[in-house]
């Protein structure tokens, strides 16, 4: 059951976890993952940075949320683990490439990263609200850079009934230390999804300097289509 799920949800460590929202959405939106992530025992904070406009709230250069990342990491000594839902996961990929000494891992929700522009629903949402187009010189670079392996441990959970962002863009190309999860659900669900949660609880709970892909339990494979593998 899903209840399940989350009672056998794999407990934590205590490091720091910044769970970034999705676009126009703000910490209310992540407030029930980080609520279930500090009662397996991570830190999970809030990025505190208001509603998810794009540059307009992280910065051009995404520098208001690298200096959330810096007070994180220097008031408790750890990296910090990113979760990222849809923009929220693009922003935290670039973060996890710019500042790589800083971050221990990333998770993306339904994050187009991989996305060319036409692959995405929400993309003329995101030109309204960032005041940007989706095409500009910034925004290419941007995407451009996110398309390049990092060397930083990451897992893309995507579904295929997302319904706002195509999955296909939404996956990480298969690599070392890289994996996508598939689930079943929607993509503004995501954040609440017993599925979603545990696979990110599972990740989290790996020890810093050991990674091995997702492989749930027989018992919970009826949650992960092809048995948590894309």
């Amino acid at each position: 059951s899903f209840g399940g799920l989350l009672y056998s949800a794999a407990r934590g460590d205590g490091h720091p976890v910044l769970v970034l929202p999705g676009l126009l959405a703000g910490d209310g939106s992540t407030g029930a993952m980080r609520a279930v992530l500090n009662k397996l025992g991570y830190d999970a904070r809030a990025w505190e940075l208001g509603r998810n406009r794009g540059p307009r709230t992280v910065g051009v250069s995404g520098e208001r949320l690298m200096a959330r990342v810096e007070a994180i990491y220097r008031e408790t000594g750890k990296t910090v683990s990113l979760v990222g839902w849809s923009l929220g996961g693009v922003f935290a990929r670039l973060v996890a490439r710019r500042m790589p000494d800083r971050i221990r891992q990333v998770i993306t929700l339904g994050s187009p990263f991989m996305d060319n522009g036409d692959a995405t629903n929400a993309a003329k949402i995101f030109e309204l609200a960032s005041g940007t187009t989706r095409d500009d010189r910034a925004n290419r670079a941007m995407f451009a850079e996110l398309a390049r392996p990092s060397k930083i441990p990451s897992s893309a959970i995507f579904s295929r009934s997302d319904g706002i962002c195509a999955w296909q863009v939404c996956r990480e190309e298969p690599a070392l230390r890289r994996e996508s999860i598939e689930v079943y659900g929607s993509h503004c669900g995501l954040g609440v999804n017993p599925s979603v949660i545990y696979a990110v609880a599972d990740r989290l709970a790996q020890a810093e300097s050991e990674w091995a892909p997702f492989e749930p339990p027989g018992w919970a494979s009826w949650a992960f289509p092809a048995a948590g593998h894309a």
